[in-house]
């Protein structure tokens, strides 16, 4: 049976002005330069300083309450007279909320983006080499679909028949399994070596065979690569001397040639630089003992809302007759001021936030900053910061996920700086990078023809004053990618 009924509910629910802010705060500064760009194109009313040159005085409009009802409801007014024109022409010095945060010395060198080496593809340089080949039509048809049905790491996972299949489909040519088996061994002859492999272990032989084949070592490591290849990954170094009836000092040379191969060769050419490239959203320097928190000048941008919009508003103010279509054209005008206004409050909001999350990081973190000594860092959850700047935990995870900072110690991901606490015997309470520091320092020193294992790391960290379990030790060492005693073993 349906029923009707009225029902009042208390929600909770994000402004638009929020939710462009939230999405703002979580940019790191690398592609902060590209959202502003965006912006910018999408949003006539709103302008780059450092992209117009102006000798009239500049503009800057003060920091204004979001949450106040003159800013936030201008669209509940209703009435098109009711604007007020005033707040679109107040005149200040633009250049100080442009430049406030660039206490770094920045020049204008630092502010260009990083010029990017243009360099081909895996698959088009495979294509290249393709190319140059003096084939059939039909056999370089064969090629080109077996290049395309290789995956990023260049191994073709695809069976032969199904190569068959598509090209007579596809492409409309009739080719026999041999004839694409013949082109994709001509294929795996391209560079990089070991491309077209359908396995790790074909992989592996094809870059062996394009090694001196008249060197022992060469020979041996080939043998080891067709006939005991799980024994070597397991490393189970003692039953491959006894098979092969080599000694240490051979074996070393052979384990040497084989970890010298490249088990993924599409990744080699597959570099995004661009992905790698890290521009730190803080920087951090010691100045005898003192410690000065600055912003990286990329996240100031001198933005201002256009002049010549803000005649727009003058024209409409002095106009004596106000028909619709005049209205309409000022309700454009209005909106795109409104989100020109809003955009640039939201950076500014952005700065302090930032700021202000970091500062109070650096303060609890003072002695790492300032010595870089992991030891030094002190148990730190995300609400220990929260509580601090008097801010939800949510804002505080947004900045630390997708922001560096630079020190004179590295650059490091402000995530790093939360760590669990680990209480010691003697009471103490200590950061879960401590313990991890001791694991690595331990396991680094190990000999490596017989690795500590997870219960041996145990036992030291015990007698350190440690007393964790060892379920908790393999779980730190798997966060460090530290693989296991077995394949950390070496001959």
């Amino acid at each position: 049976m349906l029923k009707q009924n009225l029902q009042q509910k208390l929600l909770q629910k994000l402004s638009p002005q929020q939710i462009q802010f939230i999405k703002l705060l979580q940019v790191p500064t690398v592609s902060l330069d590209t959202r502003i760009k965006e912006e910018l194109e999408e949003n006539p009313a709103l302008e780059d300083m450092s992209l117009t040159n102006l000798n009239e005085p500049e503009e800057q409009y003060p920091d204004r309450d979001p949450d106040d009802d003159n800013y936030s409801n201008d669209e509940e007014h209703g009435e098109m007279d009711e604007f007020n024109i005033d707040d679109y022409l107040q005149e200040d010095n633009v250049n100080e909320y442009g430049s406030r945060y660039d206490q770094n010395g920045d020049d204008e060198e630092d502010r260009k983006e990083m010029p990017l080496a243009i360099q081909s593809s895996f698959f088009e340089s495979l294509q290249a080499q393709l190319d140059m080949l003096p084939l059939s039509d039909k056999d370089f048809v064969i090629g080109k679909q077996i290049i395309g049905s290789l995956d990023d790491d260049g191994y073709l996972r695809r069976p032969i028949m199904s190569l068959t299949d598509d090209l007579a489909f596809s492409q409309n040519v009739m080719a026999e399994d041999e004839e694409v088996e013949d082109m994709l061994r001509i294929i795996q002859g391209f560079d990089p070596a070991g491309v077209g492999a359908r396995s790790l272990q074909e992989c592996l032989l094809i870059q062996l065979r394009k090694k001196d084949q008249t060197d022992p070592i060469i020979k041996k490591a080939m043998l080891v690569v067709e006939e005991y290849l799980d024994e070597f990954t397991r490393k189970h170094y003692d039953k491959l001397e006894r098979s092969l009836n080599m000694n240490s000092e051979e074996l070393r040379a052979v384990v040497s040639e084989i970890l010298k191969l490249n088990p993924k060769p599409g990744d080699t050419n597959e570099v995004n630089t661009k992905q790698l490239q890290v521009i730190p959203d803080f920087h951090i320097k010691n100045s005898d003992g003192t410690l000065i928190l600055t912003l990286n000048a990329k996240n100031a941008p001198e933005l201002r809302v256009s002049r010549s919009y803000q005649e727009m508003f003058q024209h409409y103010d002095k106009a004596s007759q106000k028909d619709k279509k005049l209205k309409e054209a000022v309700q454009f005008v209005k909106q795109k001021l409104d989100s020109a206004k809003w955009f640039i409050d939201a950076i500014k909001q952005r700065q302090q936030t930032l700021l202000k999350t970091m500062n109070a990081i650096m303060q609890y973190q003072y002695e790492f900053f300032l010595t870089g000594d992991d030891k030094n860092l002190k148990p730190m959850i995300l609400k220990d910061i929260a509580d601090r700047i008097g801010m939800d935990i949510s804002t505080v995870s947004r900045v630390a996920n997708s922001k560096y900072v630079q020190t004179e110690h590295g650059t490091y991901l402000l995530k790093s700086f939360f760590s669990e606490a680990i209480q010691t015997e003697s009471g103490e309470e200590v950061s879960n990078k401590e313990v991890k520091k001791i694991l690595e320092e331990h396991i680094g020193k190990e000999d490596k023809r017989h690795p500590l294992a997870d219960e041996k790391l145990t036992e030291i960290l015990k007698d350190a004053g440690y007393n964790i379990a060892r379920r908790t030790v393999a779980k730190y060492r798997e966060q460090m990618n530290i693989p296991v005693a077995r394949l950390r073993k070496e001959v």
